[in-house]
This record gives structure tokens, C-alpha cells and sequence, in this order.
């Protein structure tokens, strides 16, 4: 018999009305004590073990069911897998296992199916409901009595034998534990030593050489004192460390995974971590912030940029509509995880699939952080600068501006008159005009179809298909021992519409972009892409000159209307000598983008290695030069010579590098008029790429093993137990947000349970930040383990030092520069970096601190440094950054595209950004000195560093002497002098068989890059 026809028609509520109260009594009379008493030990999230992950304590978890799908379908017990596994029906789904229930208990339960399966609970049980009949991981005093989460110790700094060694009370607790193992300390390092380790160590930057002679003569007891408050007072003091912070908070300004979309306002983030260092802004304000930035200050861009942090991870754009609940417990993991690891050194990302193994980190606990969450979504908003601020940053802007302008100046009368004696004195004696090698087209491809024959004359006649835009490429080897300046011909043929030299219906063309690639003549080697400058032309139309075939525009470009009919010539040259001692294969792009079918119908390609200035059958001098060139110097007045060096100086290299730097620059002038900065806050539109579905789920809830389809209960938002230490397990730092605010004040809870130092983690917190300065200081915590202060991670060597440090900060207001002082003027940071063999014995990791450890410079520090010491660094600050290698800001300001590192960066162990990053590695591989030796780009500011040192007399030894001081804070040893010398003496006549005016220039360009390439320049001791 069918028991839909025993117990009556199915209820309205299982058609989705709600339960009546006779369905909800027969519930709590009849089904609910079977359930207990003969499901809950395997189907309950009280239950030890769940079995088969089916709950049956809840509707939300019967309707999701277990591992063989739905447990119930309402008003059909038939074909319910509950009522077919408690009657037997299958051989194999038998509940309970034990042994069937009775037919009365059976009946009552397929009844309940038909009604619908009324329950009072139609949402799952809350996590506190939950907690209180599951069972903690381990005891709260079990827990409690783990270093981490003990209460910080009130120890006084203990008494050593060596008292006069100590400078600071940090030296009392590492002299203690030395005396202790009869190690004495290192002696302190020289003034050199510690002018530049303090100098990397703050601002990521060596000393100038100014710096490094004022240091050494000040012989007073606060030297040192005055030198730190200088370096922290420093602009650099943020940049540098901001990148120790970002590192942790895996910041990157693109979303990752294989499409790996843009970013482009994540930058203001980056921003914000550099200014609040600079303005050291207490440290708890700076947590506050990027929790809840937006509740804290909600009219502070600084503020509202800080939150910043909590999106700054991964993050899936293609998300399917089946995909949502998972990509977004994902992302609300990322962000708890971060800020866990980040803040408070714990792993609380372990708890998301179960109980943590070894802290005390509950699944439940996790998932009720992890609420905190629950609304919180990336928004973009419009930030406009507080008026202080702009102001501050337009002072900064002038302040670096004029060291741009004033660079320039002191080269124009320093150095400009001889550089032009020279060229001139050359230009005297090589006044046949260059020599021009043809080049014999190896490959040629035409994107729109066209194919080429070759001439007799060395050029090439396109022929087939006159595309309406094309590109050509041209590649053919050069034999010549350096390259100085190409020239393009067109020429024209008979064949050509009005003679050529186009293919143009009127037999004109319009050239809009030229590249050339230099490759290695045989085998495998690196490619550069040279610059071109200093463009010439035969004749040029109108509006169409030659120097835009290297401008920036794609659409400009060189054409020749109305002279048609005519051979015609351009040449571009090298903006930097271009060594091809044993020949080299170029490529050249030619792009004829402005006008349809105005692409050129013959062309020859030919190089030099005549010295610059090149001209196109001359020199190239105008006409009014050539007048004053043909008098005298000593006969020529005040304005002629100006006249003369106005124009030399369009065509000296150095002069027109200097130019740019200062163009560049003055385009990066603030704005007032406000920036777009991604956020993360509630109630405001989220970021969506291609996202189905919503934007955020309702709530939380605790997922068994993590799984979104295993829901137990609705999470509600609360704080790690270990770490709450209220009276009576009050939780005071919730507070209800304004009438009618948009956000829900769970995340400003959160970060004031982070913060509080009595009754929240607040003294955890602090423990994690300052063995995170000692780390970047010393090249390892006192905690080894930065980001796990849990059970697995190392204990502290300096348990007292380390709570007397947090007490430190806590009681200084939050403010992190005093710390870094106080550090920074020890006894214990002063010491020499070396090794003692008999120390080592006892000590062999240093671990207690009897030497100062030597560190490699990161990436950061390493590149600015080569930029710094080349005098080419731009010192502006903020703003969006560049994927441009060639970029010459702070490193801190490369874009962090996930899928497009910066492959110095890279090559010198720089963050994937993929997760957070407490510690960089130091890896020495052969590929970091072959890019020392090969970049163009470390070539580049090889030249720079030249020009800054090179000097005016025909001797080498103050230039080799200022080249020291400015990358090594000394002069150089009387062997290293002499071999220096004999090396730039010897580079000098190798060059000047080719490039007279730039010889000398080059030649100190090959010591500079040796430079760059000593361990000296690499290491801090």
C-alpha cells in the first residue's frame, strides 16, 4: 500500500508554503526524538564523525545531502534516499548499519517526508549554536600557556660582566645570553661599514660620496644618533620598507590566473603603505586601516586607499554561475589568511578544511573570522588629494625638479665647451664624410604580401601586392666593428608610379616608424634594441618630417611630396655606440601606417661607423656653424661661440639625455584634480569582470572540509578564542555603525580586537612587527619563522628581548621609527660582519648574535642603487607605476603584473605576488651575471655613471677615485687604482679607432658596469 494514501494528500508547506502548527507538533513530538536518538551520533554537526557527509540536523543539509546526493525530497518518500535506506530497499544504502529501525518508527518518518519534512529550523543551525556541542581543538588554558599567546613579559633588561660594551638596553639581553655560552661579541665595524649599512637598511640607497666624508670626519658620541634620524627622516625610509610590507600583503596590480586582467587602480595602495611609513603613523592605525580604513576615516583617501590590502590578492575573472560560491570562499580565505599570516604570524588559513593540527584554530573559529568578511567586495572610487597633501607633494616635485635642471646646467658649462674642441678638433681631421656599407638583405617579409627583388646597387625593388597599410622587415648581417647611424634611401625607378620613389598612386610614400634590432652575428647571444636620434633627411613635405619616423606617434611619419622622381634619403643614428666586434645581423621594421598605399617602392639600407655627427653625404653642419667653424677659436666672439655650442649640443649624446630627463620629469607634475583607487569596502558596486551571478553570498557558513556543498551552519562574525581575553568571553569591540552608513562596522570590529592590547591580540601583534624590523636589520627574527608564531614555528632565541621590544612599541604610541633607532644604535648591530672560526664552533648560525650577518642587497635596493650611483634616478614618488624595464624610478614602482614579472626583478628573487612573502630568498645563480654583463639596460646606466665621474684631464685617476666613492663610500686601494687605470687606458684606444669624441666616455663606461658587477657593490657587511 501506498502510505501517501495512509497518511493523507501532501501538505501545502512541502509545495513552499510554510509548515502549520500541526505539521510542527507532529515534528517535535514524533520525528525529532528518532532523529536524535538514532541519526545524530553519525548525521549531526555535533557528531564526533560525520558519516557519508550527511547532516540531517538542519533543512539546508538535508537538501544538500551527503555524498550520494539529496537526502529528502519532499512530499516524495519514495524516492527520498532517507526512506529508501531506513526500510532496506537497497542491498547496499542500509540505515542504520546496526540494524533496521521498527515499522513504527519507519511510518513516522515517511509521514514526516510526505508532509514535506516540516522543521522549525529552516536555516542551518548558527555557529554558536554549533559551538556549544562541538569540541574545541584543544582547551583554551592548554592552548594559552604557548609563548605566542602568553601575556608579554615585564622583564627588565638583565645584568651582564660587560657593561661597557652596551650602548642600548637591546645589548644587555644579547650580551646576557652570549656570557651565558662564553661568547664575546665582534668588535664594531668600521665608519664606512656602518655609514653604508644603515644607509641600505633605511632607504635602500648608497651614500653619497658628500655623506660618506661628512660621517667619517664627525668623530662625536651621536654620530651615528643624527645619521639615523636623517636616513628616517628620509622619503626613501618609506619606499624601502614599504617593499618589506608588500611583500606580506601580496600585492600586485593585476587579478592573476591565465588571463590575468589589469589592475590599474591598485596602485594607490602602494601609495598609501609608503606615506604612512614616512609620516609613521602608529603602527595600530596602520593595521586599523587596512582592515577598515573606509569605517575608521571615511573621508581619508589615505584611509580609504589602505583597504586596499584585503584585495590585493588573487582573484578568478571568468566565474561560471556554478562557480560563485567557491571563487568567492576562496577569496574571503585569501583575505583572512593574509591578514592573519600578515598581522598576527598565525596560520589561520589551515582551519578552512578542518581543525587546525596544531594551533588552536578551530574549523568553526575560522569560518566565524572568516564572516567578517562575508559583504566586503573591490570597489573603485574616486579619490581626490587633501590640500596639505597636494601641496606637500607639489614642494617635493619643484625640490626634485631642480636637481634635473640644475644637472643639466652645470654639464652645459662644465663640460660642454671641451666635448665640442673635441668634435670640432676631429671633424678637422675626418672631413671626408662617412663611409656608408650597404647591407645585403638576407630575409624580407611584406605583411601585406609583397615580395623584392634585388638591384645592383645594393637596393631592393618591392614588387606584388601594394597593401594598404604595410609593414616590411628587412634582416641582413654587418661586418662593421661598431655601428654609429643607419641610413634609409628611397630611390627612384622607372617602374614606379611618377618615377617612385612610393608606391603611392602620385609616387610618394610616408614612412611612419623605423626599429632596428642588433642580434648576434653567429650563434646564440642578446638582442638590443638601440635608440635612434638625431634624424636627417634629404627633403621633407610638409608636415611630415623626418623626426617623426622616431617619435611616438604611429600615425606620423616622413614623406617626400612633391618630389617625386627622386632619390631620396634619411639617417637616423645610434644614440649610443653600438659594439659589434664580431659583426652583428640587424633587423630592421619598417611601418608605413598614414596613408593608404603610401609604402616605399625601392630602398637601400645601409650603416656606418664614422664618427657622429653623421650627415647624409657631409657632416651635416648648417651653414651658419660651417661660417664660424671656418675662424679661428681664439678669433671668435662671445655669440658666435654660443651660437656654435647651441647647436652642438642638439647632437652631443650626453646633452640630449640630460634634455629628456628633465622633459620626462616635468610631465609627472601633481594634479589636484583626484585619483581612482581600488578599495574594499560594502555597500558600493563591485569590480566585475566576467562574473555570473552575484557579487557576494548572504552569509557565511562553516563548510566541512571545505566544501561549499557541505554546509553545517551559518557563521556569525567573532574573534580567535585564544586571543580574547575579555572578562566573562565579552566581546567588546563591536559597536552598531551610524543611522543609515552603508557598512556593517564587523571589519572595524575586527581590527579593534586585533588591536587591543588588553583583552584582544593586540600584544601578539605587536610581537610579529617588531621581529619583523629586526628581521629586515639583522637578516633574520629573533622569531626565525616571521609568519608563524604558532607550534610548527621556530621559538624565539630572545624570548624577554622580544616582549621588551613589543612593550617598547606599545608604550611609544604605536610608532615604528623609534624602534628602528633603538635598534639600529645598539652595540649588537655596530659589530663587524666577520666570521670567528672558534664562535662559529659554538654558534655556527649566529644565532645569539655575536657578529653582524652579511646580507645580499634584494632587487629593490640593487637596481635603485645602479640607477642612484648612475645619476639617473627619478626621485618622484607615487602615481602609477610601468612595466618598462627601462623605467627610472624607485623599483617600488614597477607595475606587478603577475603574469609579466620585470625580469631583473625577478632574477634577483624578487615576489611572484601570488602569496604572501615574510622572507626573500637568496639565490646565486650564473643568469644574474650574465645580465650584469649584457643588459642594455644595465649598459645604459653604465653611461650614466660614467658621465658623472668622468673628469677633464687626460689622466684617469680621479675619475676611477669619485667612481669608488660613489658606489663604495671609498677610495680605491693603490693595486686597485693601477688595474683600473690599465683598463680604461687600453678601452680608450680601442674606441677611438671609431668614435674619437666619445673614446673616453666609453671606455669609463666599461669600468663602470665592471663596477656594478663587484660583490662589494652587491653586499651589505
Amino acid at each position: 500500500m501506498c502510505l501517501l494514501s495512509t497518511f493523507g494528500p501532501v501538505p501545502t508547506w512541502a509545495l513552499g508554503d510554510e509548515p502549520t502548527p500541526e505539521d510542527l507538533a507532529f515534528f517535535e513530538s514524533k520525528v525529532r526524538p528518532i532523529l536524535v536518538e538514532r541519526c545524530y551520533e553519525c548525521h549531526a554537526v555535533s557528531a564526533k564523525t560525520v558519516r557519508g557527509g550527511l547532516l540531517l540536523d538542519s533543512k539546508p543539509a538535508w537538501v544538500e545531502g551527503g555524498d550520494t546526493g539529496p537526502a529528502i525530497e519532499p512530499g516524495k518518500p519514495d524516492e527520498s534516499l532517507l526512506i529508501q535506506g531506513i526500510r532496506y530497499d537497497d542491498a547496499i544504502l542500509r540505515m542504520p548499519p546496526k540494524g533496521k529501525l521498527p515499522e513504527a518508527e519507519i511510518a513516522i518518518l515517511t509521514e514526516w517526508v510526505s508532509r514535506g519534512a516540516p522543521d522549525p529550523r529552516a536555516v542551518a543551525p548558527t555557529a554558536t549554536e554549533v559551538a556549544k556541542t562541538a569540541k574545541p581543538v584543544i582547551s583554551l588554558e592548554e592552548a594559552r600557556r604557548h609563548w605566542a599567546y602568553q601575556p608579554l613579559a615585564t622583564a627588565e633588561p638583565p645584568s651582564v660582566r660587560g657593561e661597557a660594551w652596551c650602548r642600548t638596553p637591546i645589548d644587555r639581553f644579547i650580551l646576557a645570553k652570549l656570557e651565558a655560552n662564553a661568547l664575546q661579541p665582534s668588535a664594531e665595524a668600521d665608519r664606512r661599514t656602518l655609514l653604508r649599512r644603515a644607509s641600505f637598511d633605511v632607504v635602500g640607497l648608497p651614500p653619497t660620496p658628500e655623506e660618506a666624508a661628512a660621517f667619517e670626519a664627525d668623530h662625536s658620541d651621536d654620530a651615528l644618533d643624527r645619521l639615523i634620524d636623517g636616513l628616517l627622516d628620509d622619503p626613501g625610509y618609506g619606499q624601502r620598507w614599504a617593499r618589506h610590507w608588500l611583500d606580506l600583503a601580496r600585492w600586485a596590480e593585476s587579478h592573476g590566473f591565465e588571463h590575468d586582467y589589469d589592475r590599474p587602480h591598485a596602485y594607490p595602495y602602494r601609495d598609501f603603505v609608503i606615506e604612512a611609513l614616512n609620516r609613521d603613523l602608529p603602527y595600530d592605525t596602520f593595521v586599523k586601516w587596512q582592515l577598515a580604513g573606509d569605517e575608521y576615516a571615511p573621508d581619508s583617501p589615505l584611509a580609504q586607499a589602505a583597504t586596499g590590502f584585503l584585495g590585493a590578492g588573487t582573484h578568478s575573472t571568468q566565474i561560471t554561475k556554478n562557480q560563485v560560491e567557491k571563487e568567492r570562499y576562496d577569496e574571503l580565505d585569501d583575505m583572512l589568511a593574509t591578514t592573519g599570516t600578515a598581522f598576527l604570524g598565525l596560520t589561520f588559513g589551515c582551519a578552512r578544511c578542518h581543525d587546525h593540527k596544531y594551533d588552536p584554530i578551530a574549523a568553526r573559529d575560522y569560518y566565524r573570522m572568516l564572516a567578517t568578511f562575508t559583504t566586503t567586495v573591490r570597489s573603485e572610487v574616486k579619490l581626490v588629494p587633501q590640500a596639505e597633501d597636494f601641496a606637500r607633494d607639489r614642494e617635493q616635485f619643484e625640490r626634485q625638479h631642480s636637481k634635473y635642471e640644475s644637472e643639466m646646467a652645470r654639464f652645459e658649462a662644465e663640460r660642454l665647451p671641451e666635448r665640442f674642441a673635441l668634435w670640432e678638433a676631429t671633424r678637422r681631421v675626418e672631413n671626408t664624410g662617412p663611409l656608408w656599407v650597404a647591407l645585403d638583405p638576407s630575409t624580407f617579409e611584406s605583411k601585406g604580401g609583397a615580395t623584392h627583388e634585388k638591384q645592383a646597387d645594393g637596393s631592393i625593388k618591392i614588387v606584388g601586392p601594394n597593401a594598404e597599410f604595410d609593414t616590411y622587415t628587412f634582416t641582413a648581417a654587418c661586418d662593421l666593428a661598431g655601428i654609429t647611424a643607419i641610413k634609409i634611401e628611397a630611390l627612384a625607378d622607372d617602374s614606379l608610379p611618377h618615377g617612385g620613389p612610393g608606391r603611392a598612386g602620385n609616387g610618394n610614400f610616408a614612412l611612419t616608424d623605423l626599429n632596428v634590432q642588433v642580434g648576434p652575428r653567429y650563434g646564440i647571444g642578446m638582442t638590443t634594441k638601440p635608440r635612434l636620434i638625431n634624424a636627417k633627411a634629404t627633403f621633407e613635405q610638409p608636415g611630415l618630417p623626418v623626426s617623426a619616423v622616431i617619435d611616438d606617434d604611429p600615425k606620423s611619419g616622413w614623406a617626400v611630396d612633391p618630389e617625386f622622381g627622386k632619390d631620396h634619403a634619411a639617417v637616423f643614428e645610434i644614440g649610443e655606440l653600438v659594439r659589434t666586434d664580431s659583426g652583428c645581423t640587424l633587423t630592421f621594421t619598417l611601418d608605413f601606417q598614414n596613408n593608404g598605399g603610401h609604402n616605399i617602392g625601392r630602398l637601400r639600407i645601409s650603416a656606418t661607423d664614422a664618427p657622429r655627427p653623421v650627415g647624409i653625404d657631409g657632416d651635416g653642419v648648417p651653414e651658419d656653424v660651417r661660417t664660424i667653424l671656418a675662424i679661428a677659436p681664439e678669433n671668435r666672439t662671445p655669440e658666435q661661440i654660443s651660437r656654435a655650442l647651441d647647436w652642438y649640443k642638439t647632437i652631443d649624446l650626453t646633452w640630449l639625455g640630460l634634455r629628456g630627463a628633465v622633459d620626462d620629469h616635468a610631465r609627472t607634475a601633481p594634479r589636484q584634480e583626484g585619483f581612482t583607487a581600488m578599495i574594499c569596502t560594502e555597500g558600493l558596486p563591485a569590480v566585475r569582470l566576467h562574473t555570473q551571478g552575484d557579487d557576494f553570498l548572504p552569509s557565511t557558513h562553516i563548510l566541512r572540509r571545505g566544501d561549499p556543498n557541505q554546509k553545517e551552519a551559518v557563521a556569525e562574525p567573532d574573534f580567535l578564542p585564544v586571543l580574547v581575553n575579555a572578562e566573562d568571553g565579552a566581546t567588546p569591540w563591536r559597536q552598531p555603525p551610524p543611522k543609515g552608513w552603508r557598512t556593517s562596522y564587523r571589519r572595524r570590529a575586527f581590527a579593534e580586537w586585533m588591536t587591543d592590547t588588553k583583552a584582544g591580540a593586540g600584544q601578539l601583534l605587536a610581537r610579529v612587527i617588531v621581529n619583523r624590523i629586526w628581521q629586515h636589520h639583522f637578516g633574520q627574527g629573533l622569531v626565525a619563522t616571521p609568519s608563524d608564531f604558532g607550534k610548527q614555528g621556530t621559538p624565539p632565541t630572545h624570548p624577554e628581548l622580544l616582549d621588551w621590544l613589543a612593550r617598547k612599541l606599545i608604550d611609544g604610541g604605536w610608532k615604528l621609527k623609534p624602534i628602528h633607532k633603538l635598534i639600529m644604535t645598539s652595540a649588537v648591530y655596530r659589530q663587524r660582519s666577520t666570521i670567528d672560526e672558534s664562535r662559529a664552533a659554538v654558534d655556527p648560525e649566529n644565532l645569539l648574535l655575536w657578529r653582524q650577518n652579511r646580507r645580499r642587497l634584494e632587487a629593490e635596493p640593487f637596481r635603485d642603487s645602479m640607477l642612484a650611483v648612475s645619476g639617473l634616478l627619478d626621485e618622484r614618488m607615487g602615481g602609477p607605476g610601468s612595466l618598462d624595464e627601462r623605467m627610472r624610478r624607485r623599483s617600488v614602482y614597477f607595475t606587478i603584473k603577475r603574469s609579466h614579472l620585470i625580469p631583473m626583478m625577478s632574477l634577483f628573487d624578487g615576489p611572484d605576488a601570488l602569496t604572501p612573502l615574510p622572507a626573500r630568498a637568496a639565490t646565486t645563480v650564473a643568469p644574474q651575471s650574465l645580465m650584469l654583463i649584457n643588459s642594455p639596460i644595465v649598459r645604459e646606466w653604465s653611461a650614466g655613471f660614467a658621465r658623472r665621474v668622468i673628469g677633464s684631464e687626460k689622466g684617469w685617476d680621479e675619475a676611477i677615485g669619485r667612481a669608488y666613492r660613489l658606489a663604495l663610500a671609498r677610495p680605491p686601494a693603490a693595486d686597485e687604482l693601477i688595474a683600473a687605470r690599465t683598463f680604461v687606458e687600453s678601452q680608450e684606444s680601442e674606441y677611438a679607432k671609431v668614435d674619437p669624441v666619445g673614446a673616453r666616455e666609453l671606455a669609463l663606461t666599461d669600468f663602470c658596469q665592471v663596477v656594478f658587477g663587484m660583490s662589494e657593490f652587491l653586499y651589505i657587511e
